[in-house]
C-alpha cells in the first residue's frame, strides 16, 4: 500500500478496514497484531492531515495522550521532530497524525 498515491475516500476506506480488523484482534486476545493494525492505521491518517498547519516551534497536545505536548522543531515527511514538553528523552519523531491541530 503506497498512502501516498491514495485520495482522501481510499484513506478513510483502508483506516476504516483496518479499525474493524483491530476490533476483531481486540476481540481474539492476539495484542501484537492489534498494536500493527493500530500503527497501520495511524500512519495512513498522516497523510490526511494538512502539513500547513504544523508550525515549528509550537507545542502541541499529543492525540489520546492526557497531559502529553510535543514541542515540534521541523517536519520530516510524514513525521515531526522534536521534543516532549517535561520529558527527558532526546530529539524524537513522532507521527504528524498524533499532533492536535487547531483547524483553520
Amino acid at each position: 500500500m503506497n498512502f501516498s498515491t491514495m485520495t482522501r475516500v481510499e484513506l478513510e476506506r483502508y483506516i476504516q478496514e483496518t479499525r474493524e480488523k483491530m476490533r476483531k484482534a481486540e476481540m481474539m486476545g492476539v495484542v501484537n497484531e492489534y498494536h500493527v493494525l493500530e500503527r497501520q492505521a495511524l500512519i495512513a491518517e498522516c497523510y490526511m492531515v494538512d502539513l500547513s498547519l504544523i508550525q515549528p516551534g509550537k507545542i502541541y497536545k499529543v492525540i489520546s495522550n492526557e497531559d502529553h505536548y510535543f514541542k515540534v522543531e521541523y517536519l520530516k515527511g510524514i513525521f515531526a521532530w522534536g521534543f516532549y514538553i517535561g520529558g527527558d528523552e532526546p530529539e524524537t519523531a513522532i507521527p504528524v497524525s498524533l499532533l492536535q491541530l487547531d483547524k483553520k
